[in-house]
C-alpha cells in the first residue's frame, strides 16, 4: 500500500539550484534530484476509497497561484542531525494553502501531524554525520537562495517504503487559480491509485 501526501513540485531551475548543494558532507545520503518536493500534508497509508474521498475534497480548494523562493539550509535533529533541508522565504499564500489542506484532512479523519508545518525540501538523510562537519557544511552554504518560481498547482503524491524516500508518483494534480494548466486527471477519483491500494 503506497503512502500518500500532498506536495508542491519543484521546477527544473530551482531543482538545479538545489542540486548544487549536494556533496561535501560525509554521512549524507543525498535525495535523488527528481524526488525533490515540498510536502504540504502527510496523509499516510490509506485505503483506496479513503484516498478517493480525500481527492474529491481537495477538488474544492480555490487558491491563487503564487511565487515561492527557496532560501537557506538547515537540519532536523539538533543534537544528532538526521536530515538536511532547504527552506523557503515566508509565504502567506503557501501557509494559507497548507492550512486549508490541513482542515480538509482533519475533516476527513486523517490523523493530525504533531509537528508544526515547516516548509522545506529534504536534500539528504544523515547517518552518523559528525555535528561539527554538519555545522561547517551549513555555515558554508547558509546564504543559499534560488530564483523565485511560480507555484501553479499542488499534487497528491504516493511513495513506496524505500531507503531515503521515493520514487514518488504524482497521482493527481489541482491547478491553482490563474493557471492555465489542465488537471492531471479528468475525474475526481484517483486513476491507478484505487487499483493498487486495495
Amino acid at each position: 500500500m503506497p503512502r500518500l501526501f500532498t506536495a508542491l513540485e519543484i521546477p527544473r531551475d530551482a531543482t538545479l539550484s538545489l542540486s548544487l548543494l549536494r556533496g561535501g558532507l560525509p554521512g549524507a545520503r543525498w535525495v535523488e534530484v527528481e524526488n525533490y518536493h515540498l510536502t504540504l500534508r502527510f496523509i499516510g497509508d490509506v485505503e483506496g476509497h479513503v484516498a478517493d474521498e480525500i481527492a474529491n475534497a481537495l477538488d474544492r480548494v480555490r487558491r491563487s497561484a503564487f511565487q515561492l523562493t527557496l532560501s537557506g539550509v538547515g537540519t532536523f535533529g539538533s543534537k544528532k542531525p538526521h536530515a538536511l533541508w532547504a527552506g523557503c522565504l515566508a509565504s502567506p499564500d503557501l501557509m494559507a494553502l497548507q492550512a486549508e489542506i490541513e482542515r480538509i484532512c482533519q475533516r476527513m479523519g486523517v490523523p493530525s501531524d504533531p509537528r508544526k508545518f515547516m516548509p522545506h525540501v529534504t536534500l539528504a538523510r544523515l547517518k552518523n554525520a559528525h555535528p561539527l562537519e554538519v555545522a561547517t557544511y551549513l555555515s558554508s552554504r547558509g546564504n543559499f537562495r534560488a530564483a523565485p518560481f511560480r507555484v501553479g498547482r499542488f499534487v497528491l503524491m504516493s511513495s513506496r517504503e524505500s531507503v531515503g524516500g521515493g520514487p514518488y508518483i504524482v497521482e493527481e494534480a489541482w491547478p491553482l487559480l490563474g493557471t492555465e494548466s489542465v488537471k492531471l486527471s479528468g475525474t475526481a477519483s484517483l486513476p491507478g491509485v484505487s487499483g493498487f491500494m486495495h
